[in-house]
């Protein structure tokens, strides 16, 4: 079944009948139907190509940044990933149904809390086309309809994409929404008899653009302002390695560093090649004035670059005092997605970890690896920074709610 063109409340209406469906719906159907969008996938990729072409093209003339056509693009390597992450959901346990807790009231009553999806989905996204599929698919999986609505900039690949994932899904499963301005997605954010819950994946534009208006409730997968701290104990060389990875692996996505910490104690000695490192990587530093005494050719920082999500081959470089000071930075400047601690110490790891308040802490790793797929959920709809329901990568458990099923033999109340 191809998408159709139809209004913002059609689509939303044809979501929540098919959710009914899908609530229902055995594991083994809904695995099938993942295996033949896999496939498809690869079967079509000339023509995913074709559109993703006319993506960039326009992307280019209107100026996006590299960074940004580079989340933008889809070659054969990363559809075939985006098929293989299908495939790993597939083979996933099917969440619904499953038992969160259960137990036996002393009338006889059993009581089960059981995993039950939230009905239907709604996922806002910029230029991310992956995200269609991996969206559609996790939504498939936990017995969830889904609404998407990507930006202009990937219109073509999105509409393929949501084709494709669409003819082999029950009818209405998958909705796409496309075309319209601010005010189609103030209709999207209303539907709150309709729609369950929407996820924007984006920047804070987005996430101020929807809060404005959104009637229906909202769990951000927003920016990602991450930063990386080198304690008084860290292996050095080891940090080097880490920082390198975080910044320049692939700047534009949320989980990049876009700020490193330094112990004052070890800042000479780990600035200067650290520093020397990331330059011949093609990065630009913005140093405290700390910093700009070890190395006079760092550029000043400015209050606002360390608020800054870069999303580029920049990075804010601070020296602070201790672990404290490292925890107080973060808390303050960070955006709750991923942060890191180097050190050796477990007295400084436990208070950073402790400490930080983000969804994901890392002692001694990159921050590149928060992502739903290097956490064995196939996939991801986004990060949750927020703290309610679901933090961190939003996989099949977090697109869940849950019920609770009572068995009796014919128990009334007196």
């Amino acid at each position: 079944m191809a998408v159709s063109v139809a209004s913002v409340t059609d689509i939303c209406r044809a979501a929540r009948a098919a959710s009914r469906r899908l609530a229902m719906l055995p594991t083994a159907e809904k695995d099938a139907a993942l295996l033949a969008i896999a496939d498809a996938l690869e079967a079509r990729t000339s023509d995913i190509l074709e559109a993703n072409a006319r993506d960039l093209e326009a992307g280019r003339e209107a100026g996006l940044s590299e960074a940004l056509l580079d989340r933008l693009l889809l070659d054969p390597e990363r559809i075939a990933a985006i098929a293989a992450q299908v495939r790993d959901i597939a083979a996933l346990p099917d969440p619904v149904g499953e038992a969160i807790d259960g137990f036996r009231l002393p009338n006889g009553l059993d009581v089960a809390k059981l995993r039950t999806p939230l009905g239907v989905v709604a996922v806002v996204y910029e230029a991310r086309p992956n995200v269609t599929i991996d969206a559609a698919a996790l939504c498939l999986k936990s017995g969830n309809a889904i609404v998407l609505r990507g930006s202009s900039s990937a219109a073509h690949s999105n509409a393929i994409l949501a084709a494709i994932a669409a003819e082999h899904a029950p009818e209405g499963a998958i909705g796409l929404v496309a075309g319209g301005g601010r005010e189609e997605l103030a209709e999207l954010a209303t539907q709150d008899e309709l729609v369950d819950l929407i996820i924007p994946r984006g920047g804070e534009g987005l996430k101020k653009a929807l809060t404005e208006v959104a009637t229906v409730p909202m769990i951000f997968a927003a920016s990602g302002n991450c930063h990386v701290y080198v304690d008084a104990d860290a292996d050095l060389d080891m940090a080097r390695a880490i920082i390198l990875n975080a910044k320049t692996q692939r700047p534009g996505v949320c989980n990049a560093a876009e700020t490193l910490l330094v112990h004052a104690d070890v800042a000479a000695r780990f600035l200067p090649p650290a520093l020397a490192a990331l330059r011949d990587a093609g990065v630009e530093i913005r140093g405290d004035e700390r910093v700009v005494a070890i190395d006079p050719t760092v550029s000043a920082a400015t209050d606002a670059d360390w608020d800054t999500e870069f999303l580029a081959l920049t990075l804010a470089v601070g020296v602070v005092d201790d672990v404290a000071d490292a925890v107080e930075h973060v808390n303050r400047h960070g955006s709750g997605h991923s942060e890191a601690i180097v050190s050796g110490s477990y007295a400084a790891t436990r208070a950073f970890e402790l400490g930080v308040d983000a969804a994901c802490v890392y002692v001694n790793a990159s921050t590149r690896f928060t992502d739903g797929g290097e956490f064995g959920f196939g996939a991801e709809i986004g990060n949750s920074t927020q703290k309610l329901h679901a933090r961190g990568p939003i996989g099949l458990r977090e697109l869940c709610s849950f019920k609770y099923v009572v068995r009796g033999d014919g128990h009334v109340r007196g």
